[in-house]
């Protein structure tokens, strides 16, 4: 289980390297997908507390900065 977080540099230990197709992108841990997954069905039911909350928020974050990296290895990767 993921234990209550609130900066994006806590899960580091939670990310992970993976190759996709031809091109290496980063991934969240299985455990850290699945704590995502349930942290959103239970903000979907109104039910978080707010240190679960503050968990999402980082975890949302990293989300992101994870998207834009691995659209720019893949638009890098488009134009070679």
């Amino acid at each position: 289980m993921i234990t209550t977080l609130n900066k994006p540099s806590a899960l580091i230990h939670e990310i992970r390297i993976e190759q996709v197709g031809e091109w290496k992108l980063f991934k969240f841990s299985e455990p850290l997908q699945l704590r995502m997954e349930v942290l959103l069905e239970k903000r979907k039911a109104d039910q978080l507390t707010p240190d679960e909350m503050a968990e999402l928020e980082a975890i949302g974050e990293l989300d992101r900065i994870f998207t834009h990296i691995n659209a720019m290895i893949a638009a890098q990767n488009a134009n070679q």
